[in-house]
Parts: structure tokens; sequence; C-alpha cells
């Protein structure tokens, strides 16, 4: 069997990496031709290169992978990496659309590897009329309910709610919860802002904190604060300087 010309569309460039590395250890059945971080540059290198097969991202600069499939000339097999919430993932599912949750696992990829084989024809512009057709009617922005964190071979979803802050490393996002657990995220800190309610606000470059668990605010130096958190371990986190304003404004201080 030939294998399937793949293109990876994804603006994380770890998430890029990650199903890569997954593809190839299915080098017989998967050869990726090209990677694109945006809509933008997926859909000249689709419409360039006429892929079997596409990895797509959802939430991206300048265009969503939504609006790239409105625009494309040529219309390959698509499979869906996102964080979008299950009834959207349903709904793409009826279409013969496969997705993958974020963290890609491998045990998953297989599902989708024997989905691509029993399927015989590549995606038809109606299967994308009707998916562009359920996101219309779903148009209003849709929160993030949970968030993923790997744990071995298994994925654990970490209600939102229960999330008191995030906070950026070099390569990763750890979050934190009001009971003082710690967990980790592939998601960066601009695609959270973008998926997550209006509770959570970025008070420093590195931080998004859940204002919801602020007990107190402590004016520091330079227009900076301390935000401290009502939760188990009694956080307290310094807000960045060019923040100041926002900060002030969320929690009323002159």
């Amino acid at each position: 069997m030939d294998r399937l010309k793949t293109i990876i569309i994804d603006d994380e460039p770890i998430a890029c990496r990650r199903l890569a590395g997954l593809l190839n250890d299915y080098g017989d059945r998967f050869q990726v031709i090209a990677e694109a971080g945006n809509g933008i540059d997926g859909a000249e290198k689709i419409n360039e290169l006429k892929p079997d097969l596409v990895f797509l991202d959802i939430q991206m600069p300048g265009k969503t992978g939504f609006e790239m499939l409105e625009e494309l000339e040529y219309l390959p097999k698509i499979v869906f990496c996102t964080a979008f919430e299950a009834f959207a993932l349903q709904a793409f599912n009826t279409m013969a659309l496969d997705y993958l949750v974020k963290p890609v696992e491998k045990e998953r990829l297989k599902l989708t590897l024997e989905k691509l084989d029993r399927s015989i024809d590549n995606s038809s512009q109606l299967q994308v009329d009707e998916l562009l057709r359920l996101v219309k009617e779903n148009s209003e922005k849709k929160y993030c309910q949970s968030i993923p964190h790997k744990i071995g071979d298994r994925v654990l979803l970490v209600k939102t709610e229960k999330i008191t802050y995030f906070k950026a490393s070099e390569n990763y996002v750890d979050f934190f919860t009001n009971d003082g657990g710690e967990y980790l995220t592939e998601m960066s800190l601009r695609k959270l802002s973008e998926r997550l309610p209006d509770s959570f606000r970025q008070v420093h470059r590195s931080v998004i904190v859940n204002v919801n668990y602020i007990k107190e605010c402590r004016k520091y130096f330079r227009g900076k604060y301390v935000l401290i958190l009502d939760d188990a371990n009694k956080t307290k986190l310094e807000t960045g300087r060019s923040f100041s304003d926002p900060v002030k404004s969320l929690i009323s201080i002159d």
C-alpha cells in the first residue's frame, strides 16, 4: 500500500514535533511532505502539493482551520487535532472526519489509521460544507471545560473551574488547582487565552490567573502587584509591569 502524503498544520511547534514523531513510527504508512504554522501557509501547501491527508489544528492565527477549509481548491482527507469540546467532536465524527484530542496519543493514532484504511473516497465538498454549517450553528465562542494532562499512557482532564493559574515554562505550561495540584499542558498561553473562560486574565507575560481565586492584592514596586490566591498553597503571584493597568481595572485599584 502506498504511503499517504501527509501535511501537518498547527501553530504550536511542540504539537507539530510530537505528531511528526508519532507518524514517523508508522513510516510505512505516512510520508510527511510538509508542515505549516498557520492556515494561510497551510492552504498554499495543500493546493500546491495535493496531499492525501492533512492533520489540521482549528484555532490558529491569521486563519482558523475552518476558514482555511473554505478556501481550498483541493480537498484531502482531514483529521482534526484539537482541544474542541465533545459536542463538536461528535459532529465531526458523524461526517467520517476523524479527530485527535491534544496531546495526541499513539494508541489513538492507531484508530485513525484504521479509519483511513476503511475509507475509500477522499473528503468531498459536501462533507466540508456540512462541517462549516455545523460550525456556523455554533459560532459563539466555546470555552474549554477541562484541560488535558498526560500521565504515562493516560490523559487526565482537569476541570477548568478548579484551576487557579497557568504559568509558562520553557517548552510547556504548568497549571495549578485550588487543592494544590500541579499539572502540565502542551497548549501555549496564547492559545489558552483564546479558549479559557472570561474569569481567566493574563497578569504577566508568563502567567494567566483565575480571578475567582484572587483573595488579596498588594501593591508592589514599579507598578507591579502581588496577588494572593485562595488556594491550598496560599500562592503569591507577581504581576508584570506592563500589565499594571489591566490588573488595576480588574480589582478596582486607583
